[in-house]
């Protein structure tokens, strides 16, 4: 059947938004309503007639509500096959109708557990009717219309206005995808529930994941392949796809993930006196903590100039007008902050291909969570990289660190964490001096920093590298001592690695031999 005339409508929301104008437009085509509880009792009040879902089954709602349309009367008339003589049969001789339109949209399940409710309240919001209801519908959909989402009223209305009363099969099709999705999503915010918070499971035997599309990109990391970004259905997901873009062109999926990668980085030092990075490629190319944002600004650019034309910038303070205007002196792609006045987005509106991204507060940086990457076949799955070295530091060599080494070891072990493995980052006085990334050899990219390093200071017209002093963080740990003796050729005198290899005994000997400073954190951050 194509073209389905619409002449009984059950309806059952706990999001009643819309549902009075879709309820006079369905009168108007002279459709009977069928409702229950709460949503029976708004239409009335708008004036328009109702028929009581008992009414309909000739049994009362019960044990508070749990059993209302699970009936055969309100499933027989959603599941009859209208054009099989079997089934027209079994309704006439059981006094079943058909049901032509369902309406439903579920017990408000996510924003419960959102609003941190005790495990009871938690439960009662599990709705079983609904999807019941939904599901027969949709399977029935050559006969019957299923509409679960609110913003649908509006094409449900037109399409009756267009057709005499009547739904089409397209759209019927259309709302049977939409319905199945809405209950595979529901299911598995339940499912996440029991495993996560009720059982306290961290990786579940089935890991149900829900997502609901965000926007179609323009395209994915090349022109060739498509790309969505698709958000977290649960409230108070906070990071970059939750930013609010005030200018700009249409974020692309290289954007997103760039941005991702500056914002990781720069909410780590969510607490710390003003800071910017400026990524390149999902890696940091500059990173600098100081007492002023523009400081911070100049100070991460200075590390390589260069990387940073067309880069991300992320500041872990609202901009200030001095900040922005040095920001516009070269091609930037995207700035995300927490905060922007009107004096800094005048001054970003004049870069109109510039997307200015308000980020709010930080995340926490050691927020627990789930990190998934496909790969071919399959799934990989962990837990967040929330790690901290807020304990102490492990000295292994003769020398101490200094006060100022120490700071600036930690400094550069936080970038490190987010530098691509092989990581070598040189830190000096709260600023990147050096990184290396992304190398399949350690040395590599301790050569490689140390170069970048270099050219920095010769772009700056500096008298030497800021390398000359500084402090090193290597992500892992050096499995020889060459990638040490890199570091000190390149200035470095203290280092910070994990430790752990089977020649450590070699690496702190060349470490004392030549006079540097180095701890163990005993943890890594690869990051690949």
């Amino acid at each position: 059947m194509s073209t389905i005339k619409i002449r009984r409508a059950l309806l059952s929301v706990s999001d009643k938004s819309g549902i009075i104008e879709l309820g006079q437009a369905l009168a108007r085509h002279g459709v009977e309503l069928v409702s229950t509880g709460g949503t029976a009792k708004a239409l009335r009040d708008a004036g328009l007639e109702v028929r009581d879902i008992s009414d309909l089954t000739g049994f009362p709602e019960m044990m508070d509500g749990r059993v209302k349309t699970l009936h055969p009367v309100v499933h027989g008339g959603l599941l009859a096959v209208r054009d099989n003589d079997d089934h027209v049969a079994s309704m006439d001789e059981h006094g079943i109708g058909a049901i032509d339109l369902v309406v439903v949209n579920l017990y408000p399940f996510e924003a419960t557990v959102a609003k941190g409710a005790e495990r009871d309240e938690v439960i009662e919001n599990i709705d079983i009717g609904g999807p019941s209801m939904v599901r027969s519908a949709a399977k029935n959909h050559a006969s019957v219309a299923i509409v679960t989402d609110p913003t649908d009223y509006g094409a449900l209305i037109a399409e009756m206005d267009g057709n005499d009363g009547a739904s089409t099969l397209e759209t019927r099709k259309r709302f049977a995808a939409k319905a199945y999705a809405a209950t595979a999503a529901y299911d598995s915010a339940i499912a996440q529930w029991f495993a996560f918070s009720d059982q306290g499971e961290t990786f579940p035997k089935t890991l149900p994941v829900a997502f609901t599309l965000g926007d179609e990109l323009r395209y994915g990391e090349n022109p060739h392949q498509s790309a969505a970004l698709y958000l977290p259905r649960a409230a108070g997901a906070r990071g970059i796809a939750q930013g609010q873009q005030l200018q700009g062109k249409a974020l692309s999926y290289n954007n997103y993930n760039d941005a991702d990668a500056a914002l990781e980085l720069v909410s780590e030092f969510r607490d710390a006196d003003p800071t910017v990075v400026i990524v390149k490629h999902a890696n940091p190319c500059g990173v600098a903590t100081a007492p002023t944002l523009i400081e911070a600004y100049r100070a991460a650019l200075a590390c390589d100039s260069v990387s940073a034309f067309g880069g991300i910038v992320a500041t872990n303070r609202p901009l200030d007008a001095e900040t922005a205007a040095a920001i516009t002196e070269i091609f930037t792609e995207v700035v995300a902050t927490p905060y922007a006045d009107d004096e800094v987005r005048e001054i970003f509106a004049k870069k109109k291909n510039l997307r200015l991204l308000l980020t709010g507060e930080l995340a926490d940086p050691a927020r627990p969570g789930l990190s998934l990457r496909s790969i071919a076949g399959g799934l990989l799955v962990q837990s967040r990289d929330a790690a901290l070295i807020d304990g102490d530091l492990k000295v292994v060599t003769k020398r101490q660190p200094t006060a100022q080494e120490l700071a600036d070891c930690r400094f550069a072990w936080t970038v490190a964490k987010h530098v691509k493995s092989n990581a070598i980052v040189y830190a000096k006085d709260g600023s990147t001096a050096g990184i290396g990334a992304g190398q399949m050899s350690r040395v590599e990219s301790a050569r490689i920093a140390a170069w970048k390093a270099k050219d920095a200071a010769g772009k700056a017209g500096w008298d030497k590298s800021r390398t000359i002093g500084s402090a090193v963080a290597s992500d892992a740990f050096f499995p020889f001592a060459d990638g040490l003796l890199t570091a000190v050729e390149a200035g470095a005198t203290a280092v910070i690695q994990p430790g752990g290899s089977i020649r450590d005994d070699e690496v702190i000997a060349a470490a004392d031999e030549a006079g540097l400073a180095m701890v163990f954190t005993g943890m890594r951050h690869f990051r690949h």
